[in-house]
């Protein structure tokens, strides 16, 4: 039987700020963007986007990605209806935010966090799997909202603005992949697609780049 309904999940990171300049870990810290160095990658995804048009809107309460989410749908019907949900906030790297990786590679505590790929805590912070909790809890609701779209052909597109850390576990589930193999530049992202089957379950069946890359690979 074929797929009673489909999702598209397209989610973005934010746009360039002068801490990704400096290398620094922003986590929750709230860093704007910096314009306009960021402007010439927010305008190229916003022209990628352009075709799509999106039923539902999701954007962590930073303001880099509230700045970003502004510039992507400025002028357009979508704009009106944007859900912020600080459950979609970057990983949370305490004592280690604002800080370089050359400021910190001697310190063992944070060789110990980079080997377990984010699964223990940094100090004052927060571990891979309270991402992936608080990430699960938004990606139900967000499941939860759509049975109005199993009676209909054309999938139901969802706009998510986030970070590289949610990009990265969002990738870990959805694709199998490594934690540190899922990253994504800034003003860039993935596009996942999940068929609803006979049995009224949701599975992702692809994940390609967007935009997508030049040389048209995955």
């Amino acid at each position: 039987m074929a797929a009673a309904g489909c999702l598209e999940l397209v989610v973005v990171r934010h746009g360039l700020t002068q801490w990704n300049i400096q290398r620094r870990y922003q986590g929750q810290r709230d860093i704007p963007l910096q314009l306009p160095e960021a402007a010439a990658g927010l305008m190229r995804l916003r022209e990628v986007l352009g075709s799509y048009r999106f039923d539902t809107l999701y954007c962590s309460d930073l303001v880099r990605c509230r700045q970003t989410l502004a510039h992507l749908v400025e002028g357009r019907e979508e704009a009106k209806t944007v859900s912020f949900d600080s459950r979609l906030r970057e990983l949370d790297f305490g004592d280690y935010e604002g800080r370089t990786y050359a400021e910190l590679a001697e310190l063992p505590a944070y060789r110990a966090w980079i080997d377990s790929a984010g699964e223990q805590a940094p100090p004052g912070g927060e571990s891979a799997a309270e991402l992936r909790q608080r990430l699960s809890a938004w990606f139900a609701e967000v499941l939860d909202g759509l049975p109005r779209v199993r009676a209909q052909q054309n999938p139901h597109r969802v706009l998510v603005v986030t970070h590289g850390g949610v990009i990265r576990e969002l990738r870990r589930r959805f694709e199998g992949i490594g934690f540190w193999e899922g990253g994504v530049g800034q003003a860039e992202g993935r596009r996942f697609t999940f068929p609803l089957d006979e049995r009224e379950q949701w599975q992702c069946s692809s994940s390609l780049a967007v935009p997508a890359p030049a040389s048209g690979a995955l």
